[in-house]
């Protein structure tokens, strides 16, 4: 078919068609860049997605480390610096000593505050610069991490020592029926075993009406605080006349110091002074391990770097073997009469108030006898420096060099 300018109808459909092929290959060429274009855009996104990502978990594995490591290092306040008392408490007693007169009164209480900040300074002496630096709800935070970690130690040494102590109540005293580890009802002033460590000092437990007066709490048989349990005491038999005696010297109380502080296998021995052997190989394995990349597990006094037995690590391992043998099923200060924070208090104030010099060698020399049964003889980190410099291996490196320098004098 022709059209009036002599072309044809199949000529026009073919420049149509060729005219809507150009503006397509057109569209296509304008459309590659901004193709290129977007996903360039898309790329850079995703990058910065991804670096968003990145640190968003950096800030989250900072945030665990730290509160990791707080956690951890709150795990030594109750064992070795207060049971009972809160970080708060120390702090604000040592605050209020710098606003008063140094030669105002203080309370026992206010004293013995005190001297437990002395001891979280010595176990956290990086708090106070750390604290410094903190905002406000920082601080609080990192208070309520140390207090977690503080109470998850109690709790761990307190189901250690479930049993632990079953297991020697039974190998000693051999009770019928025996202590169930895993069940505390059987425990208590029910069980004659349990009922004798946990009979106070000045009772005689294998008095049958001392037995029914404690177990029916009569008058004159009531268990308190005010009290010592027999466990404490060496052989479990107390000198009416002399209660200082044996005190403190008892073979389970020193397993369960052990089992905590040092390891629950260098409590079976407590016979002989302690040598060290278990801290001494750990040690060795540890440096080992710095090289081979190979963790070895460190104990409680590695930890927390103790060499020497403290007063209020003896208080907190007391207030522990109490409760393991009593029947109470779940930590709490209170058990019936008895007063876990107030017999805490005492067991303290007998190391830390001593009411003069007598009283307080004797205080020393007790407490030289825990730690050399809990530590051995290993004084070496004591000797002084001169102590050191005449001992033969340093005195020969001294000869050798003055002979070198005389010879060198005289040529």
């Amino acid at each position: 078919m022709l059209h009036e300018d002599g072309t044809s109808e199949l000529n026009t459909q073919e420049g149509s068609i060729s005219h809507v092929e150009d503006r397509q290959d057109d569209h296509s060429q304008r459309s590659q860049p901004n193709d290129a274009l977007l996903q360039a855009r898309q790329r850079r996104k995703i990058a910065q997605l991804e670096e968003k990502l990145e640190t968003l978990e950096s800030g989250r594995a900072v945030k665990a480390k730290q509160r990791n490591y707080y956690v951890s290092q709150g795990r030594a306040i109750r064992r070795i610096v207060t049971l009972f008392d809160t970080i708060e408490d120390l702090i604000a007693e040592n605050d209020r000593r710098h606003e008063v007169e140094d030669d105002a009164d203080s309370s026992i209480d206010e004293d013995r505050l005190q001297i437990g900040y002395a001891a979280l300074m010595g176990t956290l002496s990086w708090l106070p610069a750390q604290a410094r630096d903190m905002e406000y709800d920082d601080y609080i935070h990192m208070l309520k991490l140390l207090r977690q970690g503080a109470d998850s130690a109690r709790g761990d040494d307190t189901s250690k020592l479930k049993v632990l102590v079953a297991e020697w109540v039974n190998r000693e005293f051999k009770p019928d029926p025996l202590i169930d580890a895993d069940d505390k009802h059987s425990r208590g002033f029910t069980s004659d075993a349990c009922g004798k460590l946990l009979c106070p000092a000045e009772l005689d437990w294998s008095n049958p009406v001392v037995r029914a007066g404690i177990r029916d709490r009569s008058d004159g048989h009531i268990v308190t605080d005010l009290s010592f349990p027999t466990f404490l005491y060496d052989k479990y038999t107390t000198n009416l006349d002399d209660l200082e005696e044996g005190l403190f010297k008892s073979k389970m109380l020193l397993q369960a110091y052990k089992a905590v502080f040092t390891s629950p296998s260098s409590a079976k021995d407590t016979e002989g002074d302690g040598d060290g052997i278990d801290i001494i190989q750990n040690n060795r394995r540890a440096t080992r391990s710095a090289f081979g990349g190979v963790k070895v597990k460190k104990h409680v006094a590695q930890i927390i770097q103790m060499k020497k037995v403290t007063p209020r690590s003896i208080a907190y391992i007391a207030c522990q073997v109490r409760f393991a043998l009593s029947s109470v099923t779940s930590w709490r200060s209170v058990d019936g009469d008895f007063d876990y924070e107030q017999f805490w208090r005492t067991i303290v104030d007998f190391f830390e108030k001593a009411p003069g010099r007598v009283a307080r060698r004797r205080v020393n020399a007790l407490l030289e006898w825990w730690t050399r049964k809990v530590f051995g003889r290993n004084n070496r980190d004591e000797l002084t420096s001169t102590a050191k410099a005449n001992m033969s291996v340093n005195a020969l490196a001294r000869q050798r060099a003055q002979r070198d320098d005389a010879s060198f004098d005289s040529s």
